[in-house]
């Protein structure tokens, strides 16, 4: 993962609360985020363990209302988002008309021509911006980041922590991909059963104004289960072990979703939407350019981002993606690679050849 020097940029709500707790911080996105607090794997093996607690306000919300938006979120999206009832989340891709992918993102059905698209940090304004110029229902499109913080609690404990202070209904019962408004700690919150781990957890959304006090709430009790707070180090090695993909590493606006290994979630006969023509074809042929692959180094060489894939001596591709992964004890990563049928690869890492084997992801 590449992280770059900090400079004056967007802070969260709750930068004071990590600086109280001695984060070191990292730009990313155009935010001054907490890097990690105490170590990435102490965090990391926390989310796993026992439970963590995560910043994730720089992510942006974009509402859609109105009579068309139904229609209008069916045409942006890839996904099938016509299968959603009220309370549901499902993740989906915006692609552009030559079926790269503007971002991947998580699309909330509050009602009826009424819905939530949570995307990612860098791509705010971009996302926006494809909204607007591709609204040709007269739909109304709110940006609502400025006025929301983002906190997640992920980790076989998270439950049993947010029990103790959401209400109205049983935590424990909320499913996989569902949300709901409660009344936490004096907040309107919502409770989102979603995650970028590959564990337990739950992701709530409280105005931006609250956010400090809603943070100082549930920190006691994390801490107290045994968790930590965690930074991005933890959150790219946790999605990474996760197989969860990246924007802006793993896939871009030059990579389809069946590049990026997400043809899944491209629902071909759901009707019209951006990019299916070109992704149609794609899905049809079967020719592939790249492809996404998992991979895991045979040495203790880490692979990072950009570094050049061999096979046979013969340069096929790149890693978009590489880390050390804290409860495997190797080194693991993705590589965007031209399609191939061996398993084996090598890695250059400063100038020499390291072997490494595609795996199947998840990597846990």
């Amino acid at each position: 993962m590449l992280y770059r020097e900090t400079r004056q940029m967007k802070r969260t709500p709750l930068y004071e609360v990590h600086k109280s707790l001695y984060a070191k911080f990292t730009e990313f996105g155009g935010w001054e985020m907490p890097l990690q607090y105490s170590s990435i794997v102490k965090e990391h093996l926390a989310v796993r363990e026992t439970v963590g607690l995560f910043d994730l306000s720089h992510m942006g919300e974009i509402d859609i209302q109105g009579q068309g938006a139904n229609e209008f979120v069916q045409k942006l999206c890839t996904n099938d988002v016509s299968r959603l009832t009220d309370g549901q989340v499902q993740y989906t891709l915006l692609c552009n008309e030559s079926g790269g992918i503007v971002d991947d993102i998580l699309i909330y059905r509050h009602a009826d021509n009424y819905y939530t698209m949570v995307v990612n940090a860098a791509n705010i304004q971009k996302d926006l911006t494809w909204v607007e110029t591709n609204n040709d229902r007269g739909v109304r499109i709110i940006d609502s980041s400025p006025n929301i913080a983002l906190i997640a609690l992920q980790g076989p404990k998270s439950t049993d922590i947010l029990k103790q202070f959401a209400f109205g209904h049983r935590v424990s019962e909320l499913q996989v991909f569902r949300f709901e408004f409660e009344v936490a700690a004096r907040n309107l919150v919502i409770i989102s059963r979603t995650g970028y781990t590959g564990e337990i957890g739950f992701e709530l959304y409280v105005a931006a104004k609250r956010a400090k006090n809603f943070w100082n709430t549930l920190y006691p009790a994390v801490t107290e289960a045994g968790g930590l707070p965690v930074g991005l180090g933890a959150r790219d090695t946790l999605r990474l072990e996760a197989g969860l993909r990246l924007y802006g590493m793993d896939m871009d606006d030059n990579t389809t979703p069946y590049e990026a290994g997400l043809g899944r979630f491209v629902k071909l006969d759901k009707g019209d939407f951006i990019g299916k023509d070109v992704l149609l074809a794609q899905k049809e042929k079967g020719d592939l350019k790249k492809k996404l692959v998992g991979f895991q180094m045979l040495d203790r060489a880490v692979a990072r981002h950009g570094y050049a894939v061999y096979q046979n001596g013969n340069p096929i591709g790149k890693v978009t993606s590489g880390a050390p992964s804290p409860s495997l004890k190797c080194n693991i990563g993705f590589a965007s690679i031209s399609p191939t049928t061996g398993k084996s690869l090598e890695i250059e890492i400063r100038g020499e050849l390291h072997p490494a084997k595609i795996v199947k992801v998840p990597f846990i």
